[in-house]
C-alpha cells in the first residue's frame, strides 16, 4: 500500500488545510472522509456564504482553559496568510461586519473548491464514505481499522492528524471520535459541551417569549464574565440571535443572564427630561419610541405602561429602568448539539505541544480544529483556528 507522511482523519476546514499545505510541502497525505464530500460543514457555514476569517482575531475571542496556547499557532498563520492563500487563489474578501470575512462571491463552495484543487495538484489521497472504526499504535506507528460500504481494512500510518471536529450537527456526521480517541491514548480532555447556542426558557416564563417570536433587538447582553453587543432574537423556545449565541460559551447551566434591551441610550435620562417637559407622555408612549409594539405590549407585564412619567414614583421608574437595561434571564437549558456552531472544550492544551499541536506522550498524534479545547467566539474565529491549526500540523508530519 502507498506509504504516507501522515493520514489525516477528516476532511473538514482543519484536515483539509492540513493537506493542502503538506502538498505544497511535498509531503504525501491521505484524508480518510465520512461523508460522501469534504468540508461539509464549511459549505452549510453563514448560511451557505462561510465567514472564513475575522480580521480582528485575538486570542481575546476564543474560550479555553489556556488561550496563551494560541499565541505560538497564530504566531505560524496569521489572519494575512488567511488572506493571502485564499486570494492566491481567486478568493478575495468582503467584510460584511464586525471583521467577518466573507468571499465576494458569497459561495462556500468557492472556498471547499480551492481546497479540492490543491488536493489534486499536489497528489494528495482522499477516501470519501470511509469510517475509521479504531487506532492502535505499535513501535512502527499506528494501525487503523477503517470501513468502507461495510468493509473493513488495516492501513499503517507512522503519524495520524485528528481532525474529525467535533460533535455539532449529527446530520453532517459529527461525532466524538477524536475525543474517544483521545481518551484511550491517555489524554486529558477538558469537559465538552455545546457553543454558539441557543437558550432554552421553560416554565412560567416561556409563554412570554414565544409571544415575541421573531422579534429581533440590538442588546447588550452580559454576565460576570463578559459581555456582548449584538442583536437578539425571540423564539418560540427561548432566545437566539448573535449576541446570545456569543454569550452562550461563557454560560453555565443555572445560571443568570442579564440583557440591556437599550444599550445605546439610558433610560434614566431620557426619564429626566420628560420630567423636564411636564411628563405628560405615558411610559409606553415613551417606549414606543425605541422598541416595536408587540415588545411594548410583552413589557406590559411587568411595567405601568398606562402612568404618565409626571406621575411616576421613584419606585415604579426604577423598575422600568431595571426592567430596560437589567433585563434578568434564567435559561433553562441549550438547544443542543444540532443547534450548536460549535463544541466547547475537547483535548487539553495541555497535552499537545503548542508549536506542532502533536501529543507529547503519543509520538505522531496530533489533534487540529473543534477537537482541541480552542472554541473562538461567531464571525469566523473558528475558521480562522482551524486553517492555523491545520497549516501548523502540516510543517511537523
Amino acid at each position: 500500500m502507498k506509504q504516507y507522511d501522515a493520514i489525516i482523519v477528516g476532511g473538514g476546514a482543519c484536515g483539509l488545510m492540513c493537506a493542502a499545505q503538506a502538498g505544497l510541502l511535498g509531503k504525501s497525505t491521505l484524508i480518510i472522509e465520512r461523508n460522501d464530500k469534504v468540508g461539509a460543514k464549511i459549505l452549510i457555514s453563514g448560511g451557505g456564504r462561510c465567514n472564513y476569517t475575522n480580521l480582528g482575531t485575538g486570542i481575546e475571542n476564543f474560550v479555553s482553559q489556556n488561550p496563551q496556547f494560541l499565541k505560538s499557532t497564530f504566531s505560524q498563520w496569521t489572519v494575512q496568510d488567511t488572506l493571502d492563500f485564499f486570494e492566491a487563489h481567486g478568493i478575495f474578501g468582503e467584510e460584511k461586519t464586525l471583521g467577518q470575512l466573507f468571499p465576494s462571491t458569497n459561495k462556500a463552495k468557492d472556498v471547499v473548491a480551492v481546497f479540492t484543487k490543491i488536493l489534486f495538484q499536489t497528489d494528495q489521497d482522499l477516501r470519501l464514505n470511509t469510517v475509521v472504526k479504531s487506532i492502535e499504535k505499535d513501535a512502527e506507528g499506528f494501525l487503523l481499522t477503517i470501513e468502507t460500504d461495510g468493509r473493513e481494512q488495516l492501513i499503517k500510518a507512522k503519524k495520524v492528524v485528528m481532525a474529525s471536529g467535533g460533535l455539532p450537527v449529527a446530520k453532517l456526521g459529527a461525532s466524538d471520535f477524536a475525543i474517544r480517541t483521545a481518551k484511550k491514548f491517555e489524554l486529558a480532555i477538558v469537559p465538552t459541551a455545546p457553543a454558539l447556542v441557543p437558550l432554552t426558557i421553560t416554565g412560567k416564563e416561556a409563554e412570554w417569549y414565544a409571544s415575541l417570536s421573531g422579534n429581533s433587538i440590538f442588546s447588550r447582553v452580559y454576565n460576570n464574565k463578559i459581555s456582548f453587543e449584538e442583536n437578539i432574537l425571540f423564539t418560540h423556545w427561548g432566545l437566539s440571535g448573535p449576541a446570545i449565541l456569543q454569550i452562550s460559551s461563557y454560560w453555565q447551566a443555572g445560571e443568570e443572564l442579564f440583557i440591556d434591551l437599550l444599550p445605546q441610550f439610558r433610560l434614566d435620562k431620557i426619564i429626566k427630561e420628560e420630567r423636564n417637559q411636564g411628563g405628560k407622555r405615558l411610559v409606553s408612549n415613551i417606549l414606543n419610541d425605541y422598541f416595536t409594539k408587540r415588545m411594548v405590549e410583552a413589557l406590559g407585564k411587568f411595567l405601568p405602561l398606562d402612568t404618565k412619567i409626571a406621575s411616576l414614583s421613584k419606585v415604579d421608574a426604577n423598575l422600568i429602568i431595571d426592567t430596560i437595561h437589567k433585563f434578568k434571564v434564567k435559561p433553562a437549558g441549550d438547544k443542543g448539539y444540532d443547534k450548536a456552531e460549535v463544541m466547547r472544550g475537547g483535548v487539553s492544551t495541555a497535552e499537545l505541544n503548542a508549536k506542532t499541536l502533536e501529543s507529547k506522550n503519543v509520538s505522531g498524534l496530533f489533534f487540529g480544529g473543534e477537537a482541541v479545547d480552542i472554541t473562538g467566539w461567531l464571525g469566523g474565529y473558528n475558521f480562522q483556528w482551524a486553517w492555523a491549526s491545520g497549516y501548523a500540523i502540516a510543517q511537523a508530519i
